[in-house]
């Protein structure tokens, strides 16, 4: 049994390896991969220390420095339930394998939210993707569609302007991104903009080939030739492996108190996972780091 189990490797759980390795903690990092939504980010300019870095060159310097510590790395099996037992909690992973410690940090973070209209999942990696970053390339010198009218779907724009022959952005609502943001797009001369108007259906034969909208003041429905359609629509929290567990919001983000304490003693949560009200990699990096050193405070007090 280990002393601390960190559950995800992006920027909490990789902070949190950091500093429960530094109080010589035993520790075990368990993840589905290195980095979550980090590694389809191309470009951050509000970390520190930094005025311009690439998402994975970012998580490429976290891993190094994770790598200095005696830390035990699964990466690659992810867990699917986390259990109380006596003497603290068990994990079992989609591998069939079942870890134990003490005390656990969940840092699990985000995954992109679904459409759910005919055709997205029919077509889903035949031209519907959730990462323009990383499949933006492939349409390069065709007609997209971006879905979304937060910061993630205006960047998806702004990177697909680029290299698109026109990107069409569909937002059920007005633009919602940061100003910063709505100006930028507003230079680009191959872009049109469809606030105000649904998605209902992404058609094809092999791939994608058109996206039927509905206009919500008119009810007017519009056919759009693409082959790319790109959903940014927001990210819902990789809470299943604790529910029924933890106490969790409306949203499905675990509670936590300032101290990262989730409803289960031992039970810590950091970075997007949570109901924090900021979602920002320096945020969910600095709750790593709060969560490991709370649960060193807990794992002190189980053994005086």
């Amino acid at each position: 049994m280990y002393d601390l189990m960190v559950v995800g490797g992006g920027p909490a759980g990789l902070a949190a390896s950091v500093y429960a390795a530094r109080k010589r903690l035993s520790t075990l990092l368990i993840s589905g991969d290195i980095g979550g939504q980090i590694n389809t980010t191309l470009g951050i300019e509000n970390y520190l220390g930094y005025q311009f870095i690439e998402g994975p060159e970012l998580i490429n310097k976290f891993q190094t420095q994770v790598s200095q510590f005696p830390i035990d790395q699964k990466i690659g099996d992810k867990v699917s339930r986390l259990a109380k037992i006596e003497g603290g909690f068990e994990a079992l992973a989609e591998s069939g394998e079942r870890y134990q410690a003490k005390a656990v940090i969940f840092a699990t973070g985000k995954r992109p939210r679904k459409l759910n209209v005919p055709g997205e999942v029919e077509f889903a990696g035949r031209g519907v993707t959730y990462c323009a970053i990383c499949d933006g390339p492939v349409f390069a010198g065709q007609r997209v569609l971006v879905v979304g009218g937060g910061n993630s779907a205006l960047e998806a724009a702004l990177d697909m302007v680029k290299i698109a022959e026109h990107v069409d952005l569909v937002s059920v609502t007005s633009l919602t991104g940061d100003p910063i943001l709505v100006e930028r797009l507003a230079d680009a001369k191959n872009l049109t903009i469809f606030t105000e108007h649904a998605t209902q259906e992404i058609v094809g034969q092999d791939f994608v080939e058109e996206v039927v909208i509905k206009d919500l003041k008119s009810g007017e429905i519009k056919r759009l030739d693409v082959s790319g359609v790109f959903i940014e629509i927001g990210l819902v929290p990789n809470s299943d492996a604790v529910k029924g567990l933890v106490e969790l919001n409306e949203l499905g983000e675990v509670r936590i108190s300032r101290t990262n304490e989730t409803s289960v003693p031992g039970l810590y949560a950091a970075g997007d996972v949570t109901d924090i009200p900021e979602k920002q990699i320096i945020i969910a990096a600095g709750e790593g780091a709060k969560a490991a050193l709370q649960a060193h405070r807990y794992l002190q007090r189980l053994a005086a």
